[in-house]
């Protein structure tokens, strides 16, 4: 339905329905001051005035009144209602439309309506003001439902999208001969095309709201994760037959999967079939990059996604030409990764594309349990790298090709990264009794958010554990694959001190960047802690527990021994929504429900 159908559909509703009934009459021979008295105690604008046999002739108004009050010749003692009203009396019928009232207040140039019965006894009157708010509620349900309608078509995109891209782990699962695997991703693949088209059937394609940009992120997350536990549920044999713990298994891993998290229920993933390690790596590839631009730059002009700086952390140029750049840098990426990799190591080239794909997007799951522990020092150095591209802004690669080829733009912000990281790196190292290789490599993980680890983590020393949780908090730069809160939002934090400075100014823009900081930053400690203090409460370490709920909510995937099998059907559902949430992030939910906050 057009704009204009839905506003005629209100304006042809009858005027029955919206007159006010509490009105006044009077007859013509009172005078004005008692009229006066009258019109105060009953709280109403206007005076119908009425002849000896009841009929209405005419109209005063508290404004008519003050005017006549103004000129020295009225005595308002011996003025009556007859001297100074209006006439005759402009009225409608209560049986009569919106659209025909309107049409006579424009004609007689006046913002009210008597209304008359059936037996012309006037029975309310009709305000210009109630057909306005009529017309600014048609306006507004049409943008709801424009917002809905427009989300429900860009939904669909994003699933006929994904679904396309994950042909790609299908086809090989086909070619390695691994039927179930391909039926469970084909089938996941066919479901998302085809819901996406009905989406597309259903929906509208027109722009929405920023706050519908909100939710289509966030619906966005929680669709394909629930897609994506169909390959899930058909390859992994979970020890379980209950389907509440099926279900709570095969969310967590579907969640940590796209979220890029990396955590796994799997004490041994090297015993699933060679095509699934592969498609697990590849799903975090897709998930890492398709939340910060395939789901918002794909469909949404620079300004309005600079609006959202609170929630994309970061500024980005030209994000139209960067949609397919990006994309084509991260397959390069991902294709040298896998080659120096394979010549370094030898191993398997499935294994080595699984893991570049994993560091590439922050994510952490690991072909192999045990693959770190016959790497050399290259291969080591390749993933330190891929980790540390996929912390940096897309506007880094994106100056690569941009002007000048392989020209690097080291922002403040990529700087200050750098600086964080080596700081972390030199504690860890004297903290913790590894080689320094190792340590770095942990560091570096943790700091990207990304999840491999070579060293037990368990019950690590105050200082090992402290640094640990303050880089996976921090995480890498704004407009990354990586979770955490990010470098640029704790730049903006910290102008929080400036809030209690009284000669300090703030704009409007600095204070929203220092909620939205704060509303992500919040749920990061204070989740974990919730999480960490009910385990407790149940036999679990609360350190390890406190550290896995930070891994998991920062998207890092780093494990201290409580995510397994033993959780409970109710802890792995928790664990998988805190994912989700620090993937998509809170704010999104604040964006949602505090539209203010986008102004």
């Amino acid at each position: 339905m057009s704009q204009e159908n839905n506003l005629t559909d209100y304006l042809s509703k009858r005027v029955s329905q919206y007159y006010r009934h509490n009105i006044l009459m009077l007859s013509e021979s009172v005078k004005i001051t008692e009229a006066c008295t009258i019109l105060k105690k009953k709280d109403v604008d206007e005076i119908i005035v009425v002849d000896d046999s009841y009929n209405p002739i005419g109209i005063v108004t508290d404004e008519d009144i003050l005017t006549k009050l103004s000129e020295s010749f009225v005595n308002p003692s011996k003025t009556t209602l007859g001297d100074i009203m209006v006439f005759p009396l402009i009225s409608i019928r209560e049986d009569q439309v919106l659209s025909e009232a309107l049409e006579i207040m424009r004609e007689k140039n006046i913002r009210k309506l008597a209304v008359l019965s059936g037996s012309n006894l006037v029975v309310g009157m009709l305000y210009l003001d109630t057909i306005m708010n009529v017309v600014k509620k048609s306006l507004v349900k049409k943008q709801k439902q424009s917002t809905l309608w427009g989300v429900i078509w860009n939904l669909g995109v994003v699933l006929q999208f994904t679904g396309v891209l994950m042909f790609i782990p299908g086809v090989v699962a086909t070619l390695l001969n691994e039927p179930i695997v391909a039926t469970g991703i084909y089938l996941m693949s066919v479901l998302l095309i085809v819901s996406g088209f009905f989406m597309n059937s259903y929906g509208e394609k027109q722009p929405i709201t920023l706050r519908g940009t909100a939710i289509l992120v966030f619906a966005s997350f929680i669709i394909l994760v629930l897609f994506g536990m169909i390959p899930q549920l058909f390859v992994i044999q979970f020890d379980s037959g209950d389907p509440i713990e099926l279900f709570a298994d095969g969310f967590f891993e579907s969640s940590s999967g796209l979220s890029t998290t990396g955590y796994s229920l799997l004490p041994n993933p090297e015993d699933l079939p060679r095509s699934f390690t592969f498609y697990r790596g590849y799903a975090q590839f897709v998930g890492g990059l398709s939340f910060i631009y395939l789901i918002v730059t794909a469909f949404y002009s620079e300004k309005r996604v600079k609006t959202m700086k609170g929630f994309i952390s970061g500024n980005v140029p030209h994000l139209k030409e960067l949609f397919s750049i990006i994309t084509i840098i991260f397959s390069i990426y991902a294709v040298i990764i896998a080659l120096l990799l394979f010549y370094f190591g030898g191993g398997d080239i499935l294994d080595d594309f699984a893991l570049a794909f994993s560091a590439l997007s922050t994510g952490g799951t690991s072909p192999d349990s045990k693959i770190f522990q016959d790497f050399t020092t290259p291969e080591y150095i390749v993933i330190i790298a891929a980790m540390i591209l996929g912390a940096l802004p897309f506007s880094f690669h994106y100056a690569f090709v941009r002007t000048k080829f392989l020209s690097i733009n080291l922002t403040k912000e990529v700087i200050v990264y750098f600086c964080i990281l080596t700081i972390f790196c030199i504690i860890f190292i004297f903290s913790i009794n590894v080689n320094w290789l190792d340590a770095v490599f942990n560091m570096v993980s943790a700091s990207t958010t990304t999840g491999f680890a070579t060293i037990n983590l368990e019950n690590l020393n105050p200082i090992a554990f402290t640094i640990m949780i303050i880089a996976m908090v921090i995480g890498g730069c704004g407009f990354s694959t990586t979770g955490g809160i990010k470098i640029l939002r704790m730049a903006q934090l910290a102008k929080v001190r400036r809030i209690f400075d009284t000669k300090s100014t703030m704009s409007e823009s600095d204070k929203k960047d220092i909620i939205s900081g704060i509303i992500i930053l919040t749920p990061l400690l204070v989740m974990p802690l919730l999480v960490a203090v009910h385990m407790a409460s149940i036999g679990y370490d609360f350190q390890n527990t406190f550290f896995d709920g930070v891994s998991a909510i920062t998207g890092t995937g780093h494990g201290a021994g409580t995510v397994s099998f033993a959780l409970d059907p109710l802890m792995t559902t928790v664990f998988g929504i805190m994912m989700i949430l620090g993937k998509a992030e809170v704010i999104l939910l604040a964006y949602i429900f505090v539209p203010k906050l986008m102004k």
